[in-house]
């Protein structure tokens, strides 16, 4: 009999022990399922802890509330009850079987067989469940495969991917975050096959699939096979053409240089700088005005020569966006370590960059020293020709290397008054 006791200290939990015994009296029973148990036994971090339960919603509500929790019944026609015991919530959902499904949707039945709410789920990982004491049920081969690493949908991949679409990006952000080798065959010939179905999903859902399948550790291999099966190019039509190999030398580099992993980094790394076309994703995948903001300013930012001088390089900081441009370096920075290997140029290039971007994060904009408000007082009449005196003594400060004072500058208003 397996157990997870000595793996999982969460399971230790007082609050989470006492929800377990009062869901599993008078004859139901309660279980930790999901994800918790997958990570236990992987060796990785566990953040949400998910319930099943033999109790109907209404016991739920009624036991938890009893017991002292607070209950939430955020998902109630679903079976699903947010228990909250010292701020931490748990999800309590009803064991369920699927009605009617129609790829985005189901209609649930509440049951009370466990195999049947196992063979509901989407992967054989996901389906474990553990009792209080540790004890894991495997009702469909989930800890082989958990051993093996291997990716696999429960019973048929074509019909588990029909209940739900998203199941197919899904089978490849789980297979980027867990998976080894070539992902398991049947799967994925079935996401290629059903790959047409994507199109009955949210743009919020798929972004949310794929920006969590670019924060795994590594999603290179996921992204490939993405490709492979025509998934990618279905999802994000901008990668199609201009190729995802990029990533691979940008993942080598965060791991080199300890950079955070950037969900947002890693798309620019495999679509192309285009501003319209960014902007068309964006729209198209509904991503929040930060993002847009973001992949649009990468988009129009020109990256500098990586011989540029230092003085030359914060003269084009001042008038550009430092995010864009970070970007812009962090990429190239990725892309010359991977030609290094076989370019000695690459590495002059991978050391100049390294350069700028140490730069960069040092840099802080300067304030110019004269206000409209300045030059009002100076004798020049309130409109346009504050603004492009303004400008222009700018523009002299800025190619002076912003060493002319205010002083220097007040001087210089009767020069360029006259030309306007």
């Amino acid at each position: 009999m397996s157990t997870i006791a000595d793996k999982a200290p969460w399971l230790k939990d007082h609050s989470l022990q006492k929800l377990l015994a009062v869901l599993s009296t008078k004859g139901e029973e309660a279980r930790v399922v999901g994800g918790a148990i997958r990570n236990t036994l992987l060796g990785q971090p566990v953040s949400d802890l998910d319930i099943a339960t033999t109790c109907l919603p209404e016991q739920t509500l009624r036991r938890a509330k009893e017991a002292g929790f607070k209950v939430v019944p955020t998902g109630i026609d679903h079976g699903t009850i947010t228990v909250i015991a010292e701020g931490r919530p748990y999800e309590v959902t009803t064991l369920r079987a699927d009605v009617e499904t129609d790829g985005r949707h189901a209609e649930v039945a509440f049951g009370r067989d466990w195999k049947v709410d196992a063979e509901r789920r989407d992967f054989t990982i996901n389906a474990l469940y553990v009792e209080a004491d540790g004890t894991i049920v495997d009702l469909v081969g989930g800890l082989a495969d958990i051993e093996s690493h291997t990716l696999r949908f429960i019973g048929d991949a074509e019909q588990r991917i029909g209940e739900d679409y998203l199941r197919i990006l899904r089978f490849f952000r789980f297979f980027a975050w867990y998976g080894k080798g070539r992902p398991e065959s049947e799967g994925l010939k079935a996401c290629a096959r059903l790959k047409s179905g994507l199109g009955r999903l949210s743009a919020e859902r798929i972004w949310s699939e794929l920006k969590k399948l670019l924060a795994a550790p590594d999603p290179s291999r996921a992204l490939l096979w993405m490709r492979q099966a025509g998934v990618l190019t279905a999802v994000l039509p901008e990668s199609e053409k201009w190729g995802i190999d990029s990533i691979h030398g940008l993942v080598k580099t965060e791991q080199g240089l300890g950079w955070d992993i950037d969900p947002l980094l890693r798309l620019e790394s495999i679509v192309p700088p285009n501003a319209e076309r960014m902007t068309e994703l964006a729209l198209r995948l509904k991503l929040s005005n930060s993002e847009l903001a973001r992949l649009e300013s990468w988009a129009n930012t020109m990256p500098p020569q990586p011989e540029i001088s230092e003085s030359g390089f914060a003269k084009k900081l001042y008038r550009g966006d430092k995010q864009g441009m970070r970007d812009r370096l962090r990429l190239a920075l990725a892309s010359a370590r991977a030609d290094a290997l076989n370019d000695n140029a690459a590495i002059m290039r991978a050391g100049h960059l390294s350069k700028l971007l140490d730069f960069l994060d040092r840099y802080e904009k300067p304030k110019f020293p004269l206000s409209g408000g300045d030059l009002v007082a100076a004798g020049l009449h309130k409109g346009p020709e504050v603004g492009k005196v303004q400008r222009a003594l700018e523009d002299e400060w800025i190619e002076s290397g912003f060493t002319l004072n205010r002083d220097a500058l007040l001087a210089k208003i009767p020069d360029h008054a006259g030309k306007i």
